[in-house]
């Protein structure tokens, strides 16, 4: 409406001049929006695993988000005004979301005053929200189609890359280095345990089982491996391996990760990787209903450990000549 009343009543010169200020307004507008979507992006969906890893470049997310500016400005019919709710709904909901972690960051910093006067702008804003969402509520509707397919996506991109080995390094301590190095010059068996008292019968009590499940000789030596679950939704982690000697005869390497199955799969590569020989590692069924235990397994990182850490690794070692061996009992 500006740009019309400025070439009708104040020349075409200046209509022009007018025009280019505006289109380049909007696109710095528009390139900022873009700069902050490219900065979240990676901060969030790769880590966690809900987006494949070309989501961490820049030009192909600068495409994606191009794209579907184009779709939404389709599905308007390039109408402004059609697109008025949806974007008056974003700006209030982002304003409205900056102003309350202003307010908690304020509390935090225990500044009442500040604290008490964001917390009145806060409010302010969510009533104008909630207010323009219900006057408009399309806004609302796109939103709402927007975050279901981000989620679908996101939970599909997570579930296609379940079996991917996660483990970026992996880190020994001296004690670690110390049992590898010395059961390296033998055939080389772990036993995966899933700690709970950590006295000497379950210790004693998991060696025979394994031994009489799986009819490993007496005299072969054995380690034990535990891995701790810490933040199941982080997708890629550093894998620190810690020894220890408990009750003055029992060698066990405690991991800490975000799934157990992945753990395993990177700790047995790197074994076989620095001694030259294919470790054996040995299991037992785990009671229950097989889907049930991979739903476990895909929310927090448990579940059923033995057939996931041999998927895991059939997809990083496809030389099965080459791949340690899982036994389960």
């Amino acid at each position: 409406a500006l740009a019309y009343l400025s070439h009708e009543y104040l020349g075409n010169a200046f209509g022009t001049v007018y025009d280019i200020s505006t289109i380049a307004i909007l696109w710095f507008a528009g390139a900022s929006a873009m700069a902050g979507l490219l900065n979240l992006m990676p901060q969030y969906l790769p880590r966690y695993g809900m987006a494949p890893h070309w989501a961490r470049a820049v030009r192909p997310m600068v495409l994606v988000f191009t794209l579907v500016a184009f779709l939404v400005t389709w599905i308007f019919d390039a109408d402004v005004d059609a697109q008025g709710g949806a974007y008056a709904t974003g700006v209030l909901v982002l304003m409205s979301s900056a102003a309350i972690a202003v307010t908690i960051a304020a509390r935090r910093a225990r500044q009442r005053g500040w604290t008490l006067g964001f917390a009145i702008i806060s409010l302010i804003f969510l009533y104008v929200t909630v207010a323009n969402a219900i006057e408009r509520p399309d806004g609302v509707k796109i939103g709402a189609c927007f975050i279901a397919g981000i989620i679908l996506v996101s939970f599909l991109s997570r579930l296609a890359r379940a079996f991917e080995l996660r483990v970026t390094s992996v880190v020994l301590d001296d004690m670690a280095e110390r049992f590898i190095r010395d059961i390296s010059h033998r055939k080389i068996r772990f036993i995966a345990n899933e700690p709970d008292q950590r006295d000497v019968a379950e210790y004693r009590d998991k060696i025979q089982q394994i031994r009489t499940d799986n009819d490993v000789p007496a005299a072969d030596d054995v380690i034990f491996v535990e891995v701790t679950v810490g933040d199941p939704s982080e997708f890629e982690s550093e894998l620190r391996v810690r020894g220890e000697v408990l009750h003055g005869r029992y060698r066990v390497l405690c991991l800490e990760s975000s799934t157990i199955s992945n753990a395993l799969a990177a700790f047995l590569l790197h074994v076989r990787d620095t001694t030259g020989q294919r470790p054996h590692i040995y299991f037992e069924w785990t009671e229950g209903n097989p889907f049930a235990q991979f739903l476990r397994f895909f929310l927090f990182g448990q579940g059923e450990v033995a057939p996931v850490t041999r998927e895991v690794l059939r997809e990083a070692e496809p030389d099965p000549t080459r791949r340690p061996r899982v036994h389960v009992g």
